[in-house]
């Protein structure tokens, strides 16, 4: 049985997210401040958090990036902030998922159920003995899930690994926001394509000797994103 824990201040949305995902089998447990749901995300051994931003204590944006330090499960965030900028922020500090109350609890159900399915593809995807993909300086492993630049370990997370390994294998081809998010983040484009934006500049400032003149994802202004082709 899967477990998700959910980080919620307001008690009755948060029992009515665990209603819905204990109807679908799922082991849930509640926090309802940043420090115990931190305690809780870091030390509880979930699969999955699903978290409010406006938390006490801790709020929900640095929640959200202590988790993404130390582990790597999905996070979907659920909150009444609606704006682009707390969307772009949510995904860059490493969420895979932003939800706007009010919202469907199915739809949270349906969304947390494809999180957990493609991680567990991201993690079983890898074959020992799989061909290494080269570029440059650019080494990236499918087998062990490694990726090294200039001949230093470069750790990325598995939605970057999984985009950077999808350009390395299609180099020299456009391709639009849009279909990197439904290739990568499936769900069938449940979620806002934005957010591949926010991972590929993360990707650059990992890879890139200049993030701001990138030499192996380029831009390809209004088409989308191209991988550099040797």
């Amino acid at each position: 049985m899967k477990k998700i824990l959910i980080v919620e201040d307001d008690r009755e949305i948060a029992e009515l997210e665990r209603d819905y995902l204990e109807a679908s089998d799922f082991e849930v447990i509640i926090e309802e401040d940043g420090i115990k749901g931190q305690d809780a995300a870091l030390n509880g051994g979930f699969d999955l958090v699903i978290l409010d931003l406006m938390l006490p204590h801790i709020d929900g944006f640095n929640l959200c990036r202590r988790i993404r330090t130390k582990l790597d499960i999905p996070v979907i965030i659920v909150s009444a902030r609606q704006t682009d900028i707390d969307k772009i922020r949510g995904f860059g500090l490493g969420a895979d998922d932003y939800m706007t109350k009010p919202f469907s609890p199915g739809e949270l159900v349906a969304r947390a159920k494809a999180h957990l399915a493609r991680y567990e593809q991201l993690k079983g995807a890898g074959k020992p003995g799989a061909e290494q993909l080269t570029c440059g300086e650019l080494v990236l492993e499918p087998g062990s899930r490694r990726v090294f630049c200039r001949q230093q370990e470069v750790h990325l997370t598995n939605r970057e690994f999984e985009l950077l390994q999808f350009f390395m294998e299609n180099p020299g081809i456009v391709f639009s926001r849009e279909h990197l998010f439904e290739r990568i983040w499936g769900v069938d484009a449940l979620g806002d394509s934005a957010t591949v934006a926010v991972h590929i500049n993360r990707i650059r400032e990992k890879i890139e000797e200049d993030p701001a003149r990138p030499c192996y994802i380029a831009t390809v202004r209004g088409a989308g994103y191209r991988f550099h082709k040797d």
